[in-house]
């Protein structure tokens, strides 16, 4: 006889941990989602959305609402910073779309928050919910709350981010946070302050210690994004609302090219946080508990491939626990989860950290070309 629905929690309620959501609640589970922030805030930045992580999208029925709100660039141009000299320009739009089946997109952040968001129940998301407390009784788990609530769920899924406190609780703080030493700025603004001056649709600028990405994040192109890394090994604060200086920004760039320096001139003000990444884990999972996301693969944003990553988990994920009816094989799931995605992930980390995508001609059709629907599961 099959036992009533599996129940998952899932600690986070960012890009991974909403996907995870609304994929296992495609497969028939029932899922709760907690998230420690009292209210989901609209962050000004931008994303680019690969066609690896729209085929997860088109699969949450998300297609049409992300194409119409987000940009469809020619490709992602790679420049010398003073000359403009093109190093290697990766073609996406059309030619992308038939080669890898799913369109590359260039969004505002929030927007592809919002439209994930909008599939999970709002009685499915508990906000207010900071984890403090995890006890695995092998048939089920119980999650502690600092509000004093107290749940429990046959499996948890700990999408809660790079200081995951899931990951504290299972493996301790052996494994620092690596601040990379590097800062980035970053802003959307109104493409109007431009005041008609012309830019491409997505380019990384390359200096010679420092870049600089701009692109759209509407289809009509009225809004600009940009975020730099540039070394500063004193600043380690990572809150995305800490604003950072306008002036020290734009003289950090004051040799980069005309383009650069129009964009940054034009931006009203920007935020600040420092870059920071974390070795692969030895493990992802204990007992019926799973980190998932930046909780176990933090990246460096430099191959832009961090949120796909946890999408593409949460994809991975849902099927490998769609035929589970009993608690006990919960673990043996989240070992094959482990399996099939580890080492595409820690290759997505190490390019990142090393901060070589796309600088030469590369190859990306192991990237672009992955769909997290039908790529083979881990033994």
């Amino acid at each position: 006889m099959r036992r009533k629905p599996l129940s998952i929690a899932v600690i986070g309620a960012g890009m991974g941990g909403l996907a995870t959501a609304i994929a296992l609640r495609s497969v028939g589970i029932k899922v709760t989602v907690y998230e420690q922030a009292p209210a989901i805030a609209r962050v000004g930045a931008g994303i680019q959305v690969g066609c690896n992580a729209m085929q997860v999208l088109r699969g949450f029925g998300l297609e049409d609402e992300m194409r119409a709100r987000a940009f469809y660039p020619r490709s992602w141009n790679n420049k010398d910073f003073d000359t403009g000299e093109v190093r290697f320009d990766q073609i996406f739009g059309a030619d992308a779309e038939q080669r890898y089946g799913a369109p590359y997109l260039l969004a505002h952040r929030a927007d592809l928050h919002e439209a994930l968001a909008s599939v999970v129940p709002p009685s499915q998301l508990k906000l207010g919910h900071k984890l403090v407390g995890l006890d695995d009784k092998g048939d089920r788990v119980t999650l502690t709350f600092a509000n004093g609530e107290v749940a429990e769920a046959d499996g948890v899924v700990a999408a809660d981010g790079v200081h995951s406190v899931a990951r504290e609780l299972l493996f301790g703080d052996s494994d620092a946070a690596n601040f990379t030493g590097r800062i980035a700025y970053r802003t959307t603004f109104p493409a109007a302050l431009l005041q008609g001056y012309e830019i491409d649709d997505c380019t990384k600028w390359w200096g010679p210690d420092r870049h600089v990405v701009i692109y759209y994040t509407r289809p009509d192109r009225s809004e600009v994004y940009f975020v730099t890394s540039q070394p500063e090994p004193g600043f380690t604060v990572e809150s995305w609302s800490a604003k950072g200086d306008v002036t020290t920004l734009r003289n950090s760039f004051a040799d980069f090219h005309p383009q650069v320096r129009h964009v940054l001139a034009a931006c009203p003000e920007v935020h600040k946080w420092a870059l920071v990444d974390r070795d692969p884990l030895p493990t992802w999972n204990q007992g019926n508990v799973t980190l998932l996301g930046d909780a176990c693969h933090p990246m460096t944003p430099y191959m832009a491939q961090g949120a796909a990553m946890a999408i593409e988990d949460g994809a991975v994920l849902s099927r490998l626990l769609r035929d589970i009816d009993d608690p006990s094989a919960i673990n043996d799931a989240f070992r094959r989860f482990e399996s099939t995605r580890k080492e595409r992930t820690s290759k997505v980390q190490a390019i990142s950290r090393a901060n070589s995508w796309l600088r030469e001609p590369t190859d990306v059709d192991w990237v672009y070309g992955y769909n997290a629907w039908t790529t083979p599961l881990g033994d």
